[in-house]
């Protein structure tokens, strides 16, 4: 019997048998016959890799230099934990307040302060047969050698209390110091022996700070016209106790 005789296929049906078993095995098949060495050099650009596909095991050790990045693009969520150097330590504290009433009582405050002596009145020495040197004061412990550090201290205005009985307390009344409910003067300052001398006992040293509140013209406040303040230690707090 004689056998029929079989024809070499032509290329172009060799073209489409190898496209019919990439289309039916899928990419897989593709990349197994495309290698490296198929694709010319610098020929793939980013917009031919689709994002997110590319991972650090897909690219040579050191092939990308500091001069492939972009400058500002990273972020330090693109470096793992300890790779960046930590920055300067900072001031353990920059800042501490205390609002004191106008009983001189601290009311609220950050941290660390106390009262030592609110308007005392205190044994007669001299010519202060009275005892009323330090009257006006309030002295406060700020739980720290305050010699680094600065004392400020405001009035805070208090529009609930009539303090000169003309049933305003707006702020609104007419004429030269007729709010004493939102004016007044106030100074402060650390202790420092020689320096601003601090007479209650205890006071005497850079640990206290000592305010005075003062009605407008000056003078010394008394019982009814004492005024609510904020003092505020500014500065590196990192030997408060």
């Amino acid at each position: 019997m004689r056998l029929p005789s079989l024809r070499r296929p032509s290329p172009s049906m060799a073209v489409s048998v190898m496209a019919l078993v990439v289309a039916s095995t899928g990419t897989s098949y593709a990349a197994g016959l495309i290698g490296s060495d198929d694709i010319r050099n610098n020929s793939i650009q980013s917009k031919d890799v689709k994002d997110r596909t590319l991972k650090g095991r897909d690219i040579k050790n050191d092939v990308i230099g500091s001069n492939k990045v972009r400058n500002g693009s990273l972020k330090a969520r693109d470096f793992k934990e300890g790779q960046l150097p930590a920055g300067a330590q900072g001031p353990a504290g920059v800042g501490r307040w205390a609002l004191v009433d106008a009983s001189g009582a601290i009311v609220s405050q950050s941290g660390g302060f106390s009262v030592t002596a609110a308007y005392p009145t205190l044994a007669p020495m001299g010519a202060d047969t009275a005892g009323l040197r330090a009257n006006g004061n309030v002295y406060i412990n700020a739980g720290e050698d305050l010699t680094n550090n600065g004392v400020l201290a405001v009035v805070a205005l208090q529009n609930t209390v009539d303090q000169n009985g003309d049933a305003v307390t707006n702020g609104r009344a007419a004429g030269a110091d007729a709010n004493p409910e939102f004016s007044g003067e106030i100074s402060a300052a650390m202790c420092q022996p020689n320096v601003v001398n601090c007479a209650p006992p205890g006071t005497g040293n850079t640990n206290h700070l000592v305010v005075s509140p003062r009605n407008s013209d000056g003078s010394v406040t008394t019982d009814g016209t004492r005024k609510r303040f904020y003092v505020v230690v500014t500065g590196d707090s990192s030997d408060r106790g």
